[in-house]
């Protein structure tokens, strides 16, 4: 029960990752008007992605100095997901095989 816990967490981690990185590159793209949020399908998909991310990113927002008009939020979240997903993902594999959890 344990790994499967953390399985699902891994996937999920993984899941928000490409979430946090589709959102990136879309804000890229209407920065540059590649894509229209005028578009009916790009102004949902930017919205439903932009409710997922700003939880995430607000807390980071309200301690990181302003540079302008770069916003390196996501690159700090992901920062700590690659730090979630490694040594403490792994460290919390190995604590389960000690303690014999199943």
């Amino acid at each position: 029960m344990y790994f499967m816990f953390l399985d699902i967490l891994s996937i999920l981690l993984n899941i928000l990752w490409w979430i946090i990185i589709v959102q990136a590159v879309m804000s890229w793209l209407i920065a540059f008007n590649v894509i229209n949020t005028h578009n009916d399908f790009v102004g949902q998909l930017w919205h439903v992605l932009d409710r997922i991310t700003e939880p995430l990113y607000r807390p980071f927002r309200r301690i990181m100095p302003d540079f302008g008009g770069i916003d390196l939020t996501p690159m700090v979240v992901l920062i700590l997901l690659i730090i979630i997903q490694g040594p403490v993902m792994t460290y919390l594999y190995r604590l389960g095989v000690q303690t014999g959890m199943a």
